[in-house]
């Protein structure tokens, strides 16, 4: 039985935080690989992320994941950030080692992973619609430039937003126009990933995407998850899409984040088969 004072110490910090399925994904990927770890959750004050995050280093946790609302403080608060944490402006993995507090993200990797080795669907030469242009938008646009699409466009309710982020990731694209920018109003043409990052499934809303982005061969995936299909899921499905919610996304994630803690990359579709079942 793992000893939880000799064990490494690593948490997940958010506002709320009872829901979060982190500690169980953690625990059945220490499980699966061997590594001894304890995992739990921590209640950050909305005042207090930087004091909570002091607080962990100083009794030795090794590091940490964060969620909502603390990954712009996350960013702000790390001493070093990977290229992918600096050009999304927020954070959601830090690890704890040698007096500095390394700030990663890891939901862009964590999506990509889900398309590409869960969905089986290459991104490579694909044409991308990403819908919205916040927080969650900025961490998928470099991991997906990475693989080679075609192209991504990037709609937004608010087009500045979408040109924002356009002109930050101009410098990343392999080519002129790889990046582009529109209203959600001017969304044209059948695209063969359609992402949605936008919050309109937490409210169970819809985004306003045209049902002629969606044909047989789209894979249409939304960030969220729950028990039932999101609106966006129904009215993708409904045009001939095939669907994927962000379970996938959150277990990839997490993964990723093991792997840069614990340097082994745990296998992560019995976790997802079983949170899927969980719901």
């Amino acid at each position: 039985m793992t000893d939880q004072y000799s064990a490494d110490r690593y948490c997940v910090i958010g506002n709320p935080i009872a829901h979060s399925k982190s500690p169980e994904i953690h625990a059945a990927f220490a499980a699966t690989s061997g590594q001894d770890l304890v995992y739990e959750r921590c209640l950050a004050p909305l005042d207090g992320f930087a004091g909570t995050v002091r607080r962990l280093v100083a009794e030795g946790y090794r590091g940490a994941n964060v969620t909502v609302p603390f990954k712009l403080e996350a960013a702000a608060i790390a001493t070093r950030l990977s290229a992918r944490a600096r050009l999304a402006g927020a954070v959601n993995t830090l690890r704890f080692e040698g007096g500095e507090i390394v700030g990663d993200n890891t939901d862009g990797p964590g999506l990509v992973a889900d398309i590409v080795r869960n969905a089986g669907v290459a991104l490579a030469g694909k044409r991308v619609l990403l819908l919205g242009a916040g927080g969650a938008a900025r961490g998928i646009v470099l991991p997906f430039l990475e693989q080679g699409p075609a192209a991504i466009v990037i709609a937004n309710r608010t087009r500045a937003t979408a040109d924002a982020l356009v002109e930050q990731f101009a410098a990343h694209a392999s080519h002129p126009g790889q990046v582009s920018a529109v209203g959600m109003d001017a969304i044209e043409g059948v695209f063969d990933v359609v992402v949605n990052a936008t919050s309109a499934s937490l409210a169970a809303d819809m985004p306003p995407v045209p049902a002629a982005s969606f044909g047989p061969d789209t894979l249409a995936v939304d960030i969220m998850y729950g028990k039932e299909p999101s609106q966006f899921m129904e009215f993708a499905a409904l045009h001939g899409a095939a669907v994927r919610d962000g379970l996938g996304m959150l277990v990839e994630q997490a993964a990723e984040a093991f792997a840069l803690w614990r340097g082994v990359r745990p296998a992560t579709m019995p976790v997802l088969v079983q949170l899927r079942s969980s719901l």
